[in-house]
Order: C-alpha cells, then structure tokens, then sequence
C-alpha cells in the first residue's frame, strides 16, 4: 500500500476537486438518510389513524428524527393538517429529498471521477516522459509489450483507485456513519441485533480479499507477457509468415492466453464468493429486524415507522457494505499496478546530464581518449582502447566486419552509452559536460536500423523542422536519391507510411532516412551504415550528393562497404573493438592488411554480380 504514496502529489494537485467531491458524497448521503424518517414518520401517522389515537404536537417533535426531519412535522402539525395532507406533503418531501440527492450525487461525480481522469492523463504524461529519458540499455532490456502495459493498463488500475475506489470509500463511510447514528439514536437493542452479522461479513470479506490481492498480482504479470507475446507477433509478422510460422505463434500465443484464461477464471471464480455472501448477510440483517422489530411493537416499545426505517437503512448499507470487497480489490490491484508503475519510475537513467551541464556550439572538432566500452546487458567488450582525433571539416570512415565495434563507435558519440574507460570530447570538453538536448540536436545521425514513423513521407523526413518548409523536405529527397520513386506514389510525399515503413522497401527506407538527416544543416554528421539497402548505381549517386552535401562538414560515415569514390582523410578500420588500421585508402591497399582483403573482395564480389 505504501506505492500508492506516490501519488498524494496528485491528489494535493488537485486538492479542490477532491475537496469539493468529500463534501458534495457527505450532502448527498445526508439528504438521502432523511428518507427513512420522513418513511417513518408517514407509517406512523398511518397507524396513529388507524388506531383513532391524538397525540400532541409536542410529542410528534419529540420523537428521534433529524432536526431538518422535526422542522418539516413542526409545520405539518402547528397548521393541525389533515392525514392526507401530511401524506401528500411526504411523498413531496421525499421526492425533493431524492432529487437533491441526486443532484450532490451528480457533483460528486463530477469532482472525484473528473479528478481520476486528470490525475489518469497526467500520470500517463509522466511516464511517457520518464520513459524517453531512460537510456538504451534499459531499452534492450525490458520488452516493449511490458512498457506498453505499464502506461495502459497499470494506469487504468490506478485511475480505479484515484476514482472510483477513492469515492465509493467516502460514500461507505459517509452513509455508514450516519446510518448507525440515527440506528443507535432510535433503538440500540434493535441496531445490534440487526448490525451482528456484520463483524462475519468483515472477516469474510477480509479472507476473500487475501485471496484476491495474489492472484490478481499474478494475472497482471500474466497479462505482460501476452501483450508482450502480441505484439513482437505484430511487428515480426514478415518474419513469421515467411517461415510458415503462423502456426507456430498461433500455440505460442494460446499456451499464453490459456495461461491467464485460467488465472483470470480462477479469480472470477473467487471473487463469485463475495456477492452471494454479502446478500446472506444482509438478507440475515433484513428478518432480525422484522423479526425482532415486529417483537418490539408488540411490547409497544416502537412503533411500527421504526421497523420500516430500520429496513430502509438495512438496504442503504447494501451496496457500500458489498462494496467493501470491490473497494478493497481495486485498491489492492491499483497498490500492485502502482508498484509496478515505481518500478520503472524509480529507474535512474545510466546516461544523464550532469549539474550544471555545458550548452556549446558543435564546430565538428572530435577525439577520443582510450575509450574502453562493454555492454552492461551482455558484457561484450566491443571497444578496446580506441583513440582518435577528428578536425573540423575532415571526413572519416569508420569500417569492418560485423561485430568489430562499428555502429557502438556512433552509439557513444551520441552519448546513448557512456564509456567504462576514457573520455569522448566535443570543441576539447567531455561529452559528459554537454547537455544532451544540445549535443544530440547539432549531430546529423543516420542509424542502422532504419525507423520510420506511422505517418506521411513529408513529415519523416521534415521530422526535426519547426515549421513545414517544404523546399528543403524536396531538396533533402532528391540528395539521397529517393525524389523520383516519392514522387511515382499515388499520393506523393502525402503517402502514408505504414508501420516501422512496411510499405517501403528496405532502400526506400534508408534513403529516407538519409534525407531526415540531410535536412538537419549541421556541423557534424554521423552515417552508420545507412546504404547497405542500396544498388550500386544510386549509391554512387548518393555518395556524389554527400560529397557536395559534406564539403565544410565534419563526417563520420561507418560502413562494412569501402567507398573508394569519396575522398577521406582518414580510414579506420575496427577489429575486435580495436584500431588495426588507419590510414587513408592509398596508404591502406599499400600497407595490404585487413583494409586491402576487404576491398579486393568487395571488387571480385562487384565483377561477379556485373550483368
């Protein structure tokens, strides 16, 4: 219980609404108690009728009824009226009693359940953003099915709470409170006798509840992983139907969800106890009271409005008393789901800004000072003492094979990661002194893995632009070399892009991507791999582009591919995390190491795939 602390920020937040709801549930349940009394007060001026006994006024006002219950018999009886017209006088009193109920009842709605929503939008709100400030490693290790379930459906268990566990808890209290008042005020033998089932329905309502709170700890973790199982099925769907595995996930998927359909039984099957033992109880509660009652009125000890105001209050108890397992389970599944929700928002990013952090202007002046890196997920040392200097305006190419620690080299560029050893600076200061934002904002990056978001083409590649400046979205598309294939779509740059670019081959993709990146007008340019989709004549023609694109320009462009056309000042290449050779392309074939194998490879593979 002590994770739902978390969210007295909100409440105080929003102290008013909360304020206003506490008052307008205790009006609302205070005009509906009168109802009973005023029920009391007809039946025995019924019996009183019958009977052909006069009372006096005096001891109409004396009898135990609310004071605003007194005034209105106070008027009905110093006017001497006449029996019909203290019953038609009731059943108004009764109605407007009802309607003003109704109408806190509408307040409290209102004010509690609007509440719930904002603290529902604003919880959701902070997640997401503490989300996007987690590093990279957390991102490799936690599934995106159990992101989503976190900002979805743990927030929705805690809205239950926020909501509508917050106000039927007041609405028990309140409705308890004054019903036991006026029960004791009017008869205490008769109220305890009434009132004993109830410490057996606490008990079983406390066991129930037990029982409830694990297996609905269960179901929610349960429900992680089937969201967690859909969706890699969803984004996988290619790879899966490719390999005739639709079967396959279909079981997968089933010994999942069979999974959590017997959880989810089991605790609806649970939960099935409570209802019918809380109409037991109040069904017991309902003959005491006509039973013993009706014993009393014989003794005429009350009269016969007392045991039809007890009956009335019996049934009022019904719901909040029932609602004292629903409540507590709500409140249990939100403290579970809130849990869950601190877990993530207890989360320190790895990688943060320091205090004060520096806000500089990127000129391209780049080195690395042995930098040491292993990927705390997996402990692959992928890069081993790696030094380099890089001057404003020098092209760089970073190659090797796969594994050899290329794409971590632009991961601890852009600070995703920080290195175990050395240092990365920036203008001579270290990229752990630069404010993110800053750094991340003045780097034209293209990754390897191509991301595309469900939009149009115009605003992919217009993603960082304030304002839709549409000739530079046209010239960036026609310096990576996608212009004429954009415009051959039914829709242009208007064509929606389906999920992740599904409806893009996989060069379409990059060389968008390449223009997202192209847009950016900045010192300092970081390409991993970005052509590998491409064929050999619109690589050319895209590396000519980039040759004009990158005169002034600081660029890093790592490749598996040796581009012998684009004139680098400096070649590294990686193997094993660290530099084997550096040089430019020249001196390599010359030095005839790791450099020339690939490159004599690259030629031979060229040839042999030459129509």
């Amino acid at each position: 219980m002590t994770s739902l602390s978390s969210l007295n920020k909100y409440f105080w937040k929003y102290k008013w609404h909360f304020l206003l709801g506490i008052i307008f549930i205790v009006l609302s349940n205070y005009f509906r108690i009168l109802t009973p009394q005023v029920t009391k007060y007809v039946l025995n001026t019924v019996e009183v009728s019958l009977e052909k006994i006069h009372t006096t006024p005096n001891a109409a006002i004396k009898s135990n009824y609310d004071p605003l219950v007194k005034s209105f018999i106070h008027n009905l009886t110093i006017k001497d009226s006449s029996f019909k017209t203290k019953v038609l006088y009731s059943g108004i009193i009764l109605l407007v009693l009802g309607l003003i109920s109704g109408f806190f009842m509408f307040l409290m709605r209102q004010t509690i359940i609007v509440m719930s929503r904002h603290i529902e939008f604003a919880q959701k709100n902070e997640i997401f953003n503490h989300y996007q400030k987690l590093d990279t490693n957390f991102y490799k290790t936690h599934n995106t099915g159990d992101l989503m379930n976190r900002i979805s459906e743990d927030v929705s268990r805690v809205r239950m709470y926020t909501g509508p566990a917050i106000m039927y808890l007041i609405n028990l209290a309140a409705t308890i409170g004054f019903s036991l008042y006026y029960m004791f005020k009017e008869n205490v033998e008769l109220t305890l006798y009434v009132l004993s089932p109830l410490p057996i329905l606490a008990i079983t309502i406390y066991y129930v509840n037990t029982i409830i709170n694990k297996k609905s700890d269960k179901i929610q973790s349960l429900l992680s992983d089937l969201t967690t199982n859909a969706q890699e099925s969803y984004s996988g769907i290619r790879v899966i139907k490719s390999f005739v595995q639709e079967k396959a996930m279909l079981g997968f998927f089933h010994k999942n969800s069979e999974l959590y359909r017997r959880n989810a039984i089991s605790l609806a099957k649970t939960e099935a106890i409570y209802f019918p033992s809380m109409g037991l109880m109040i069904g017991i509660s309902t003959l005491l009271t006509i039973l013993i009652g009706g014993m009393y009125v014989i003794n005429g000890s009350i009269n016969i409005g007392v045991i039809a105001e007890f009956i009335m209050y019996i049934l009022m108890l019904t719901f909040p008393v029932m609602a004292i397992g629903w409540t507590a389970s709500m409140i249990q599944r939100a403290a579970t789901s809130q849990r869950r929700i601190n877990e993530f928002l207890h989360t320190t990013p790895a990688v943060i800004n320091k205090t004060p952090s520096q806000k500089i202007i990127l000129k391209g002046n780049i080195e690395f000072e042995n930098v040491d890196f292993i990927y705390p997920h997996t402990g692959i040392h992928a890069i081993k003492n790696f030094t380099l200097k890089i001057n404003k305006g020098e092209k760089v190419a970073i190659v090797g094979k796969t594994g050899s620690g290329k794409s971590t080299i632009a991961q601890l560029m852009l600070r995703m990661y920080d290195p175990q050893k050395g240092k990365i600076l920036y203008e001579g200061i270290d990229i752990k002194n630069i404010d993110l934002k800053t750094l991340r904002s003045q780097i034209s990056y293209v990754p390897q893995d191509v991301f595309l978001f469900s939009d149009t083409i115009e605003n992919n590649i217009g993603l960082t632009l304030q304002t839709n400046e549409k000739e530079n979205i046209y010239k960036a598309a026609r310096d990576a070399v996608v212009d004429t294939e954009i415009d051959r779509f039914a829709h242009s740059y208007e064509t929606m892009i389906g999920e992740r670019g599904v409806t893009l081959s996989g060069g379409q993709k990059q060389r968008i991507s390449i223009a997202r990146a192209l847009i950016k007008d900045h010192e300092i340019v970081l390409f991993d791999d970005c052509l590998s989709a491409v064929d050999a004549k619109t690589e050319n023609e895209i590396i000519g582009n980039l040759y004009n694109y990158l005169h002034s320009k600081t660029a890093i462009i790592i490749t598996h591919r040796i581009f012998s056309l684009f004139n680098f000042d400096t070649i590294i290449v990686l193997q094993n995390g660290a530099i084997a050779e550096k040089g430019t392309h020249r001196e390599l074939l010359r030095l005839d190491g790791l450099y020339a194998e690939m490159y004599y490879n690259q030629q031979k593979h060229e040839k042999n795939i030459a129509p």
